[in-house]
């Protein structure tokens, strides 16, 4: 009891009076009776920021779906798809528009009009208050006047909300307000943003989908193995460093390392220059990319750096799996196994040609240990990315608002998979000797990847964390990774497919049963099983081929659709998003985003299909949710705080 009016007291001084605690009490259970936001789902961007930026203006086709409620009848679907293109992207829609347009007065009237009544709808599921601190400061007392008496239909209530139509044109402030009403409408389509995973790579534009995630209103993220691996060299991991830049190098894919974080390649380019000058590094050309293409002699130059990198991470990754035996990858190590002279490698009792067998820096007789210069190399590159002030800030982002999984709403979000033995059971891991198995495992390695990167310099605990955050980008056990190895150096030094086949983690092959789902969810913490999905990526869905991402009976949604580009010939789609509103889930697939220049001339859209996954039979509302749980909660204490009040325990 002392313990609780402790408490009181100090909630007291928010409601100091019984009026105040009364009011906030009918505030809190008025919003309790909202339909609950809406949230979407999207992963394996991979660098796409085109097709994710048309994603959030779209807001996955929700917005389309308000126009054709509201304006279904009354409007030719040339004047919706427009309206809906205005939304979307506003100023070139009026570029486009003046062009076009000879009667602009009358057209900005019209718009401003139809802009309001959508306004209006997406906001009428939250209070005022939420919506108030949602409006750009310089129209917020303009916008909320026109929201609120919109809906007013007395003759002198119109007349008003003309005068101030007329008044916005009359000044010259017409595109501006445009422009502003138009981002409210998307910023309140989508009360939440999941990210699961793998921002990064292959796309030229990660550092650009994290400068809107930064700035936007309301989202998570779960790591992907791509995102660690560019958390880990921004923690000083010079194993990762390799990867990054290596991965870069594959798609030629420069322009988040150069453009993004001002990454200094030169130390690099000069070393490779030097080492392979005769070398042609065939087998280490880029593959070809559209979205930063290179000429022959750029080929030649990034083809070199892309083997001195690789050649570099190899020795490194030698190095970490000798200091970590408990990693248990052991067969990762190859460099030992090759025969130099006669340019083979020994693997299994098995002898095999290399398809490149010019090692200059490699000591046969210390082959993990880096030479004079490749130390300076990796050095300097390390340093690169560690000083980054805009890495630096994207980090900081992926750590606040970031984890390994999320559990919201009862639903279950992760990138990869939960690691599983054959019988179901889940796998133990032993980390700095202790196991882990199941959430103990994922909490685990969130406290060791957190360490990675704000542990003391050069203490053990830091140290160890930046060594275990390699394992995740390519470890046997690692959840956002969950295959028994990454065989990079079979598939460039070696001709026999078998040796680069990766297999996938028992996970794969028992996510399609629904009691092993529901296991997964009640190990964290989900014990109401009728509502309850795990959500995640990391496997694209080879939709093509037949494949569905619905699986185990609708308890496993699994939305790696193919953002990324290399993926999109195998998935046969562009990406999945999944919308979950107060009437249900909807999975949204997306063909491929051509341009913007497209989307905004031919009001091009990119969903192609939406199918929904669950409906609600009773619409959803806030007290359904976790957020209403915690309404709730508040309430129960503020009820107690009354009594309190009016038995004299408490007194003002």
């Amino acid at each position: 009891m002392k313990r609780d009016l402790k408490y009181l007291q100090l909630l007291a001084k928010s409601f100091p009076t019984v009026q105040a605690a009364s009011t906030e009490i009918i505030n809190l259970e008025a919003i309790l009776n909202l339909p609950k936001g809406t949230e979407h789902f999207v992963t394996d961007l991979h660098g796409e920021n085109e097709a994710f930026d048309h994603v959030l203006r779209t807001a996955s086709g929700v917005i389309k779906r308000k126009v054709e409620e509201l304006f279904g009848n009354t409007l030719r679907e040339v004047e919706k798809r427009d309206l809906c293109t205005l939304i979307y992207y506003p100023e070139g829609k009026l570029k486009i528009v003046k062009q076009k347009e000879k009667a602009m007065t009358e057209w900005y009237k019209v718009e401003l009009m139809r802009l309001i009544k959508v306004c209006a709808v997406v906001s009428s599921k939250y209070t005022r208050s939420k919506v108030r601190k949602a409006l750009p400061p310089e129209y917020s007392y303009i916008i909320e006047e026109l929201l609120h008496e919109s809906k007013a239909e007395e003759a002198n209530k119109h007349a008003y909300i003309m005068a101030i139509l007329e008044t916005i044109v009359s000044t010259g402030r017409a595109d501006h307000f445009i422009i502003a009403i138009c981002n409210l409408i998307k910023r309140l389509t989508i009360d939440s943003l999941h990210i699961i995973g793998d921002i990064y790579d292959r796309g030229p534009g990660a550092h650009i989908i994290l400068d809107t995630l930064c700035n936007y209103h309301n989202f998570d993220i779960q790591w992907g193995n791509h995102d660690l691996v560019w958390m880990g060299a921004a923690c000083g991991s010079e194993a990762c460093v390799a990867n990054v830049l290596r991965m870069c190098f594959r798609y030629a894919n420069f322009a988040t390392l150069e453009e993004g974080y001002g990454i200094n390649l030169l130390p690099l380019a000069t070393f490779a220059m030097d080492i392979y000058k005769d070398d042609p590094c065939t087998v280490f050309r880029p593959k070809i990319n559209e979205d930063e293409p290179i000429n022959s002699r750029q080929e030649h130059l990034v083809s070199k750096m892309h083997k001195a990198i690789s050649v570099i991470q190899f020795k490194l990754e030698g190095q970490i799996i000798a200091r970590r035996g408990e990693f248990g990858m052991e067969d990762r190590r190859l460099l030992h196994l090759i025969d130099y002279d006669r340019g083979t490698i020994t693997i299994n009792g098995a002898e095999y040609r290399l398809k490149d067998a010019n090692f200059p820096t490699v000591d046969p007789e210390k082959p993990y240990e880096l030479t004079a210069e490749e130390r300076d190399v990796i050095e300097q590159l390390t340093h690169s990315f560690t000083t980054s002030s805009k890495l630096a800030k994207h980090m900081h982002c992926l750590y606040d608002h970031g984890s390994l999984y999320l559990v919201r709403n009862s639903n279950l979000l992760y990138h990869g998979s939960v690691p599983l033995n054959e019988d179901g059971s889940f796998k133990v891991v032993k980390i700095e000797g202790r196991d882990y198995s199941g959430k103990a495992l994922f909490d685990k390695i969130e406290q060791l990847v957190r360490s990675a990167y704000f542990g003391d310099e050069g203490s053990a605990a830091r140290n160890y964390g930046k060594d275990f955050i390699w394992y995740l980008w390519c470890g046997p056990a690692s959840p956002p990774f969950d295959k028994d190895r990454m065989a990079t150096f079979e598939r460039y030094f070696l001709a026999e497919k078998e040796l680069q086949k990766e297999n996938k983690g028992i996970y794969y092959t028992l996510k399609n049963n629904k009691e092993i789902c529901e296991k997964i969810l009640q190990e964290f913490g989900i014990t109401q099983l009728e509502n309850s999905h795990i959500i995640n990526g990391h496997i694209p869905v080879k939709t093509k081929k037949g494949e569905t991402p619905i699986k185990a009976g609708g308890k496993l949604l699994v939305i790696d659709g193919g953002f990324s580009k290399p993926y999109r010939e195998e998935t046969g789609i562009a990406g999945y998003t999944l919308i979950y509103n107060s009437y249900g889930l909807k999975l949204v697939q997306h063909v491929p985003f051509e341009s913007i220049e497209k989307a905004i001339e031919e009001g091009i859209d990119i969903i192609s299909e939406t199918k929904v996954v669950e409906f609600a039979e009773n619409r959803k509302l806030v007290r359904d949710t976790d957020i209403g749980k915690s309404l709730i909660e508040q309430i129960e204490d503020l009820k107690q705080l009354l009594r309190a009040y009016r038995n004299g325990l408490i007194r003002k």
